[in-house]
């Protein structure tokens, strides 16, 4: 099966056949063996990412985000999806730093159609294995294991005490990665997601005001707050933005002074999950404070690291998908488990 990806997505063609996926990814169990239920699981996730990504060009970089708010925070348990927990407080997805979370709905759907013995929480890790595939143009690919099972405890506080918000310091974000045993060169790498999805205004406010900001290239500055006052009305007072400034219009990238030497900026390119990232990073025409502090290492290690990013996207993509397996492999926490009838509510 062959399902063409529209322009403002990817604009590739994806097959869907299982075939297509032996030594790229294809997911095994937990004890390292496979069996046809699980090719089969691992078949329908794909189709219904695919067929998601086709439609709505933002599902892609949200199901990416997704794996990381959901591992980060009580490991890979599928809490971020609930709506409620026996206890009755705010979850995950009430968390400041869980802002403009998407992607439930598609984890609903595909829940339905793989049934009551899959777990949400491998749903989640599927999912965002196929999208990093499909951003990527087919350039990151990695092996999961399935055989999760979905916790019960999900606390908003708990969220907003463990993501690392977009105004961490270089310091407090090279210790937030090491608590989670994630290496200096694994955050650099990890960032490199940016390269896709939306930002909220919330975000980067403190970017555009000259009082608060941390160096940024001030005609990207300026382009930046006159594009973003544009779309701020009282109806929409949080609006978005494109993360990368590769995916921007000519005129914006124009009056930005963006270099896209070496970048694909092509509309056929936007959306893709590529090393762009680094490109607008050491140009000092990224969103979010936390992006430009990976060059404020006074080792110069980050530095180097998103150097050769930039100009090796081969190395980026196998690491990245180095990285996003390790991601997915996070243990739970917690002393009770179950495999959720419904991915929003405990049973």
């Amino acid at each position: 099966m062959v399902i063409k990806l529209g322009a403002g997505a990817i604009g590739v063609f994806v097959c869907l056949s299982l075939v297509f996926f032996v030594g790229h990814g294809q997911p095994v169990l937990a004890d390292g063996g496979s069996g046809k239920k699980h090719d089969d699981v691992a078949d329908t996730v794909m189709k219904e990412v695919a067929k998601a990504m086709d439609k709505n060009d933002r599902v892609g970089a949200a199901l990416v985000r997704l794996l990381f708010h959901d591992c980060w925070v009580h490991g890979c348990d599928g809490s971020v999806l609930l709506d409620r927990t026996p206890d009755g407080g705010s979850t995950e997805k009430d968390a400041i730093n869980n802002i403009g979370l998407e992607g439930f709905d598609l984890i609903d759907r595909i829940k339905g159609k793989v049934g009551e013995s899959v777990s949400c929480a491998d749903i989640v890790v599927l999912a965002a294995r196929d999208a990093a595939f499909i951003l990527s143009r087919g350039n990151i690919a990695y092996n999961v294991t399935m055989g999760r099972m979905d916790g019960v405890v999900s606390s908003a506080h708990d969220a907003d005490a463990v993501l690392p918000p977009s105004t961490f310091n270089f310091t407090q974000l090279k210790a937030n990665f090491a608590a989670r045993n994630f290496t200096q060169t694994e955050l650099v790498v990890l960032s490199g997601a940016h390269a896709v999805g939306v930002a909220h205004l919330s975000s980067f406010r403190d970017r555009l005001d000259n009082a608060t900001a941390t160096p940024i290239s001030v005609r990207y500055q300026n382009a930046l707050r006159d594009h973003v006052e544009g779309k701020t009305t009282e109806a929409v007072p949080d609006p978005t933005e494109m993360n990368n400034i590769r995916d921007m219009e000519l005129a914006f990238r124009n009056a930005s002074g963006y270099n896209a030497t070496g970048v694909d900026t092509s509309r056929a390119a936007r959306g893709v999950l590529d090393n762009s990232y680094y490109h607008a990073n050491l140009q000092n025409k990224v969103l979010f404070r936390s992006d430009w502090e990976l060059r404020n290492d006074t080792t110069g290690a980050a530095g180097r690291d998103m150097r050769e990013f930039r100009d090796n996207a081969a190395t980026w993509y196998l690491l990245f998908g180095k990285a996003m397996a390790k991601l997915s492999e996070i243990p739970a926490e917690g002393t009770r488990f179950e495999i959720r009838k419904d991915c929003r509510t405990t049973n």
